[in-house]
């Protein structure tokens, strides 16, 4: 029980990757509060990650700068602290560079960037208090500039930057900021997998574990360990949990 006691917010943490680390963390021993639009899975995710520790749900659309306060609050009144905090909400729309447009770039940064952005922003004085944790995401596609991605590259690119500058000013006070860049198979990811197999086998070809992550197994632990005193003396990294496609330093 390497999170027993703690509190956490998970945004999109509804399906996929979200998912799998309010699983994990939650048979951690973590309340974890899940915050995504999608009612129906939300409440799937609430009821299985209840099986372990009470946690909580809000439908909310967090590119409403005005939604993200209130959820903060409300964790706080019910849990009285915040420990950690997991920014994994995104959507985005794929186009080549010359055909990305300016409502992409919108989508991408409001759904992701911003929402990141305004809840470390929101959620630091609890932070301070705790000395918690912020695990953001990157990815593959900002990292090595995968076609097609501008949109979602940029996003998540301009993440791991303000990453690395708060773990810098937030590091004197204990709190550590560290991503994830994941690799995993999603519901979305299974989807393209079956209309698409060639460019799956591909795709899992070029990893050299020859395998995608498991949201939980691996998304989920590796982020349970970001989100314990076993990683006190780590902050400011990017954690490249991807099979080993990308090698960075």
């Amino acid at each position: 029980m390497r999170l027993e006691g703690k509190v956490g917010i998970i945004t999109g943490g509804a399906s996929g990757i979200g998912r799998g680390i309010a699983l994990a963390m939650a048979k951690e021993g973590a309340h974890i509060a899940i915050v995504d639009i999608n009612e129906e899975k939300g409440n799937q995710t609430l009821r299985d990650i209840s099986q372990y520790k009470e946690g909580m749900l809000f439908i909310r659309d967090i590119s409403k700068k005005a939604n993200i306060h209130p959820i903060i609050n409300e964790v706080i009144d019910k849990f009285g602290k915040l420990d950690i905090l997991v920014n994994n909400a995104h959507a985005s729309k794929q186009a080549s560079f010359v055909e990305t447009t300016m409502e992409m770039m919108e989508l991408s940064f409001g759904t992701g960037f911003y929402p990141t952005f305004h809840f470390m922003k929101a959620a630091y004085p609890e932070l301070k208090k705790s000395k918690g944790k912020v695990i953001n995401f990157a990815s593959g596609a900002g990292i090595s500039g995968q076609p097609t991605q501008t949109s979602y590259a940029a996003a998540k690119e301009a993440i791991r930057a303000i990453t690395r500058v708060a773990a810098n000013e937030w590091g004197p006070e204990g709190i550590n900021v560290n991503l994830i860049s994941p690799i995993a198979l999603t519901e979305g990811v299974e989807a393209w997998s079956e209309n698409h197999p060639e460019l799956y086998e591909q795709m899992v070809n070029n990893i050299p574990l020859r395998r995608l992550g498991q949201p939980e197994e691996d998304i989920g632990r590796t982020a349970v360990f970001l989100a314990s005193d076993d990683s006190h003396y780590i902050t400011g990294q990017t954690i490249m949990v991807d099979g080993g496609s990308i090698k960075i330093y």
